[in-house]
Parts: C-alpha cells; structure tokens; sequence
C-alpha cells in the first residue's frame, strides 16, 4: 500500500503548492506586471534546476523545450499572474480544477490512454463541485479573470501531454529546468516591449517571489513531472484537483473571502472526486505485480524444460493456464 501511495503523494505537492501562488499573488506581488511576474518566477526557477542536473538540451531538445516551455511556463504563469490579480484566490484556483477533463481528453487523443471509469466518473463529480463553488459564491466573477484561467488551463494541458509522451529516458530535473528557462526567456523581451521598466520590489515582495520560484514553481513542478512519469495522465489530473481546495482553504482562513454553504458542498465534491480517482490506483499495481510474476515463472519453467531438451509450454487458447510440456528422452 505505502509503494502505491508514494508517487501520488509526491505527485500531490505540486497542486498544493501551485494553490498557493493564486494567495501568494493576490496578496503580496506587484499587480500589473504579469509578464515581469512570469519571467521573475520561471527563469531563476530553472536555473535553479539547472544547477542541480548540470545537463544541456541536445538535438531536438532544444526546439521541444521552447515548445513545452512556452506552453507550460511562459504564457502559463503569465495568464495565472493575471489571473489572480482579477479573481479572488478561491475563484481563481478552482476554474483550473477543471484541468483533469481537458488532459483526459488530451492525453487519450495523444498517447492513446484511454480514461478509466473511475477517472472520468471521479472528474464529473470533481468538476461539479468546482460549477457549485465558482457560481454560488457571493463575490463577483471578473469574465477577464476567466477566460485568463481557461486559456492558462488549455494550454498546460497540452503541455503536459506533450511533456510525457516527449521525455521517456529524460530525467525529471532536466525536463522541468529546460521548461523553466526558455519559457523565462521567451517573457523577457515581452515583458520589456509591453510593460516596460521592471518593477521595483521592496522586501515583502521579494520573499514572496522567492518563495513561488523555489517552492511553487522548481519543486513543485519537478513533482509534477514526475506523477506524470509514473502515472496516468487522468490521474495526475485528478490529484489536480488539490489545486482549487489549497486555494478556496487559504482564501477563507488568511484572505477572509466569504464561502457560503454551497460553495462548502462544492469542496466536499471536488475531495471525493480526487478519492474516487485513486481507488484505481489499488488495484493496477497488484494486478501488475501478479501479471508479472506469472510471467517470470512461466520464463523459469521454460528456461528449466529447455534444459533438458524439453519442448516449451505453448499457451492454451481456452484458458490462462500453459498446457503441460510433454517431455522428450534425450536420445529421441
């Protein structure tokens, strides 16, 4: 059981965290500066990585980490800073708790991995209770601050797709460090041309990106990277969903923003939602585990029956079961 948790609880820190930057914003970085905000967040997060791996892109890296880096970083942290400069926190972090449906449907077009019933039902549920806390609050709804999030929304999931079906044999740090830096560069000369000076941080204001370089953006993402190694796209998408609770918690217990009692029911949702997702996740890991020993102690008999000039055990086309190997004399 502790074995099955392990990568979605590692998998788990990255939505936590990415619900912080919507309070971490609103409330302690410079409003008007989206691009000077992504760029601030995305390039020293990846030199960061950088200097833990040590390792350069090659070949066509180089053009997939500009790919991956503008989706998923650039215009990324650019829509979000924007986001949460319009929308409350809980508002803000609960529309990208609708990212599990579009990465489903992304990942199943891409890499073939067709959605779980578990998934899709645990995804349903998810998103209505985002429906039921986004539209029964009793604070009003920017439309600016939603088609930002949804765009941001859109973009990563492709990204991430993208992301998992390009990095095979790549290693976590590298791929996220890669990410960070071009979609940094690729904000800088926008920034300058759109927002001109960079602004001028005082003390509170450098901490807090501090902390959502290190923490909310280098770790956080490393995590992600690496549940999207070791499972399904549905299901990262699922563990999401941590996203918009992180963010609607924070709001209402340090922001004092107002949750009324279906916006309560809503948040019950989305929690059963991410659970009804990981009840898959019991039962694939036995099943392999026992597909896979069944397999290597069909290679040891056939490896023991070969040698003694044996003929190996063919499957049997009306059960699971090999039929048993008719053994030959030596000398015949």
């Amino acid at each position: 059981m502790e074995a099955n948790l392990r990568w979605p609880l590692i998998t788990a820190f990255a939505p936590i965290a990415f619900g912080t930057t919507y309070f971490v914003t609103h409330r302690y970085l410079p409003a008007d500066y989206p691009l000077y905000g992504a760029a601030i967040r995305a390039l020293p997060a990846g030199l960061l990585l950088l200097l833990v791996r040590r390792r350069l892109p090659s070949g066509e890296w180089w053009w997939r980490s500009l790919v991956l880096g503008s989706l998923n970083m650039g215009a990324f942290f650019a829509l979000i800073y924007l986001a949460a400069q319009l929308l409350p926190t809980s508002v803000a972090s609960t529309i990208m708790a609708t990212s599990p449906v579009g990465l489903m449907l992304m990942a199943w077009a891409a890499l073939s991995e067709r959605p779980q019933a578990a998934h899709l039902a645990g995804a349903g549920i998810g998103v209505a209770g985002v429906c039921l806390m986004l539209f029964t609050g009793p604070v009003a709804v920017d439309a600016r601050g939603v088609l930002a999030s949804v765009a941001a929304m859109t973009m990563s999931s492709l990204g991430y797709v993208l992301a998992k079906k390009w990095s095979a044999g790549l290693d976590v740090f590298s791929l996220t460090s890669w990410q960070l830096i071009a979609g940094g560069l690729i904000l800088l000369p926008a920034a300058v041309l759109v927002e001109g000076a960079p602004p001028v941080l005082d003390a509170r204001e450098a901490v807090a990106f501090t902390y959502v370089t290190v923490v909310a953006t280098a770790v956080a993402f490393a995590a992600w990277f690496t549940g999207l190694r070791h499972l399904s796209a549905g299901t990262v998408g699922l563990i999401g969903l941590l996203n918009p609770v992180t963010g609607v918690l924070l709001g209402t217990a340090v922001s004092g923003e107002t949750l009324g009692a279906r916006q309560v029911c809503g948040l019950a949702l989305v929690l059963a939602g991410v659970l009804l997702g990981q009840r898959r996740l019991d039962r694939k890991p036995a099943q392999r585990r026992r597909a896979t020993g069944r397999g290597r102690r069909m290679e040891d008999q056939r490896h023991s029956l070969g040698t003694t000039g044996s003929r190996l055990p063919s499957p049997d086309p009306t059960g699971d079961h090999p039929r048993v190997p008719t053994l030959r004399h030596p000398s015949g």
